[in-house]
């Protein structure tokens, strides 16, 4: 795991732990080729410099947002805003997580991209790169 990684999730509560470890292991596992930072103060692995999947501390939980997550069609990854290709889940226990369904989002997280690295030069249009 990426030690500023590792430092985020060893900031969390004990609980709050497990569950952001569990979810960094399980993405460096299956993104094992991809860049992994902290990025707008959370969790987020790239592919090509191109954003793919984080985590984040939300009201509502842990939230494990996948940027092209709309394309998956995966009932379980519910979508935010119209605008962007996201989708996401919410966490609140590490029992919750089903690692099976994670890999298979990963997975796809490999063969489905929009380009969010290009969004600025391209004026806000979001193009499908795999």
């Amino acid at each position: 795991m990426e030690k500023s990684i590792q430092s985020y999730n060893n900031s969390q509560s004990p609980e709050e732990k497990k569950i952001c470890d569990l979810l960094a292991d399980s993405i460096d596992a299956v993104l094992n080729s991809s860049e992994s930072k902290i990025w707008h103060a959370h969790p987020v692995w790239f592919i090509d410099e191109n954003p793919i999947v984080g985590y984040s501390k939300q009201k509502l939980g842990w939230r494990l947002m996948f940027w092209s997550g709309i394309d998956f069609e995966e009932e379980a990854l519910t979508v935010h805003g119209k605008k962007f290709k996201d989708a996401s889940i919410f966490y609140t226990s590490v029992e919750q997580i089903n690692v099976k369904d994670l890999k298979r989002w990963l997975k796809k997280s490999k063969a489905i991209q929009w380009d969010y690295k290009n969004l600025i030069k391209k004026k806000g249009k979001l193009v499908r790169i795999k």
